[in-house]
């Protein structure tokens, strides 16, 4: 049974810190104060956050009855369930997240403009929810077949839930953020040392 999820507080908005937007898409989903918190609460949300992560189109439909806030959350949590299971090296089922790119709309165009070479661009429809996600799909994609998952991570503070890509030189990498869950681990370590 799913947990249930608070609303955001006003000003509340989900952060970009994992150095991967379908990570950053996960961390939609968060721990504040102790609580888990889903940032995206209405259709509006998900095209904010989709526009901050660089996946708008042009031509978006207008949706109605927050169909496009169903299909993201659909999608976050099988992205989810995927990126566990890749992590820890264990079989997935992928058939939710293949009937959502099933769904996707896209095809291969041949552009050819005056002298320059032609290119080939994808062309995706944007009439339903998932045609609207459908770059944030084709990324999770690729992220589940070439990432390197010995570099995504989930924060090492045991109250977080958010993922990220190590990207440091050193790949030592351990938490989220070294302002919140870095800086709050260390000081916790410090006060451990000094009792002891």
């Amino acid at each position: 049974m799913p947990q249930p999820f608070d609303p955001p507080n006003a000003g509340m908005a989900p952060v970009f810190l994992a150095d991967h937007p379908v990570l950053d898409f996960l961390n939609t989903v968060a721990v504040v104060e102790g609580r888990p918190v889903d940032f995206l609460q209405s259709d509006e949300d998900v095209l904010r956050w989709l526009k901050q992560a660089g996946f708008t189109e042009e031509g978006a439909p207008k949706l109605t009855g927050a169909m496009l806030l169903a299909a993201a959350r659909k999608l976050r949590e099988a992205v989810r369930g995927l990126v566990a299971k890749r992590k820890v090296g264990s079989r997935a089922d992928a058939s939710v997240f293949n009937a959502f790119l099933a769904k996707t709309g896209s095809y291969p165009q041949l552009v050819w403009e005056g002298r320059k070479p032609p290119r080939v661009e994808r062309v995706r429809e944007q009439k339903s929810p998932e045609q609207m996600l459908a770059r944030l799909a084709d990324s999770a994609a690729d992220l589940l077949t070439n990432g390197d998952f010995d570099l995504i991570r989930e924060c090492e503070d045991d109250s977080c839930v958010l993922w990220f890509y190590d990207r440091t030189k050193s790949h030592r990498r351990r938490w989220c953020s070294m302002a919140a869950c870095g800086n709050r681990n260390k000081v916790k370590a410090f006060r451990q040392r000094q009792l002891a």
